[in-house]
Order: structure tokens, then sequence, then C-alpha cells
């Protein structure tokens, strides 16, 4: 065999086996969902973490995630990739995942919603047991909310209000769950008497 035809056949068995690697070790996402971005009129409100919001700064809100985390979030549509600080709490819309900043949004070339990727990069080195709970709704007025959690309690047993200075508006959470597999089967039990719920993690002020 010619010294030719030996290094050809090198090339062709190192590219099959970059292949059969590569299609081996396929990305692994902590979570995977839509993402969405947020500006007006909540640059320089409080956020849950009680930081003052800015929109040109590298942060998001997550439901679950500890304030600062910091994650890698990845545009799945054009693999741009942005790192962002867990400084508040959201999105609480359906199937969104994440909402990133104004500014991490551009990073990431996101100009509405987008399907995204995410990894732990890093989590805050100290900080107590995480407890969690179901969010059923969120009202303007206190006087809405507190009808609610009052049917919430009368059914869950625990029920309470919370105040998000971000969007000035009255949240009711049901319930106080010790792991995130608990809180999901009470999610999937609200749902059937009031809608669409979301499981958060209980911060240390409510």
């Amino acid at each position: 065999m010619s010294t030719r035809n030996v290094v050809w056949i090198a090339v062709v068995i190192a590219l099959l086996l970059t292949g059969c690697k590569k299609d081996a070790q396929p990305a692994v996402w902590a979570q995977q969902g839509q993402a969405s971005w947020y500006g007006h009129p909540y640059d320089g409100r409080l956020t849950a973490s009680g930081e003052t919001y800015d929109m040109e700064k590298m942060t998001a809100a997550h439901r679950t995630f500890p304030f600062g985390t910091v994650l890698l979030v990845t545009n799945l549509g054009n693999n741009q990739t942005v790192q962002v600080r867990i400084n508040d709490r959201g999105p609480f819309v359906k199937d969104r995942v994440i909402d990133l900043s104004h500014a991490a949004a551009q990073t990431i070339s996101m100009p509405g919603v987008a399907n995204v990727g995410i990894k732990v990069i890093s989590t805050p080195p100290t900080r107590a047991a995480d407890a969690f709970a179901v969010q059923v709704g969120s009202f303007s007025q206190r006087t809405e909310a507190d009808q609610l959690r009052k049917q919430m309690q009368e059914k869950y047993g625990i029920a309470r209000l919370v105040f998000r200075q971000g969007d000035q508006t009255w949240r009711v959470l049901v319930g106080l769950e010790a792991t995130l597999e608990s809180a999901d089967a009470l999610a999937k039990q609200v749902e059937t008497v009031a809608g669409p719920a979301f499981v958060v993690v209980v911060d240390s002020d409510q």
C-alpha cells in the first residue's frame, strides 16, 4: 500500500471518530424553553432581590434559581451565548423559562422571544435550604388577590400574598414544599382549580 493511501485512510478514520464523538456528546441543558426580555417600565424599579433593575446590565429573572446564580444562556436559533446573573423573579408566563435584561437579549440577537438552553455556571457559596410554592394569580388590587388567597387557603391550608415592586402587583402563593418535585405535583393540582400555576422559590422576604 502506498504512503498516500495510508495517509488518506488515516484522515478518513480521524474524521469518522470526530463525528462519532460529537454525536455521543450532545449539549446537556439544565433547562430549555422560551426566553423573553424586559426593559421599560421596569428599569429603575426594585427587583425581587432588592437590587435596582438596570436593563443595560447582564442580569435575568428566573422562578427558581437562587439569587446570585450565574447562567450561560444560549440562543438555540443562532448559537449566540451570554452570561447573566439572577437578581429577579419571573417570567410568569406559561412555557417561558427566563426573562433576560434588555442588554442580555441584545447580546444574543433576541428581538422578542427565543428558544434557549440554560447551563449553570456558578451558584451562591452559602444559602439556606430552598423552599418552593405555587403562584396562582397576579393582581393589581390587593382585595382581588386576597379573595383568591382565602379560597386557596381553605383548600390547601397554606396561602399568602406577596407584593412585587417591579411590576407593582400582588401575587398569590400556595403551599410550602421542600422539593421541586413536590411543588410540581401541587402545581398540577392547583391548575385544575385556579388556572395557570407556576412553581417559584420562596425567598427570605416572602
